[in-house]
C-alpha cells in the first residue's frame, strides 16, 4: 500500500497505541493509584483550591485528549470493518451489491432497508417453523 505524509502515519501508531495502553489493566491501576495519592494527600495541603484544582486539572485534559484519540481509533476501526464488509458482499454471489453503500443512505433509506430485512427475517422464520412442523410429523414416534 501506498504511504502517505509521515505526520497521519505517526499519529495513527500514537492512537493505537494509546487506545490498546488506556485499556490495560496497568493505566487504570495507575490511575486508581494516582487518585489514591490525591486524596492521601489532601490533609498535607488542607484540601486546598489548589489542590482540588490539580486533580480537576489533570482529568480534564486527559479526558479531553482522550476523546479525540478514542474517535480517531474508533473511526478507522470502523471503516476497516466496512470495507471488510463491503469485500464479504462483493464475494458472495447473490448478495445485494447496493449493500455495499448502505452507510452512505440517510436515516429514512436506512429504515426502509431495516424494515425490508426485518420482514426477509419474518419469511424466513416462517419457512424454518413450517419446515420444522413436518420434520416433526414425519419422524417417527417411539412407544414405550
Amino acid at each position: 500500500m501506498k504511504r502517505g505524509r509521515p505526520g497521519p502515519a505517526l499519529f495513527n501508531r500514537f492512537a493505537q497505541w494509546a487506545a490498546v495502553a488506556s485499556g490495560a489493566p496497568r493505566t487504570f491501576l495507575l490511575a486508581a493509584a494516582l487518585v489514591l495519592i490525591w486524596i492521601v494527600t489532601g490533609p498535607l495541603f488542607d484540601f486546598s483550591d489548589t489542590w482540588q484544582l490539580v486533580i480537576n486539572t489533570g482529568t480534564t485534559i486527559i479526558t479531553f485528549l482522550m476523546v479525540f484519540l478514542i474517535q480517531h481509533t474508533q473511526n478507522r476501526d470502523t471503516q476497516a470493518l466496512q470495507l471488510k464488509l463491503d469485500e464479504l458482499i462483493r464475494a458472495v454471489h447473490g448478495a445485494r451489491n447496493q449493500m455495499i453503500q448502505a452507510e452512505e443512505l440517510d436515516d429514512q433509506e436506512l429504515a426502509e432497508l431495516k424494515r425490508q430485512y426485518v420482514e426477509i427475517a419474518s419469511k424466513t422464520h416462517e419457512r424454518l417453523d413450517d419446515v420444522l412442523q413436518t420434520l416433526d410429523r414425519e419422524r417417527p414416534r417411539n412407544s414405550a
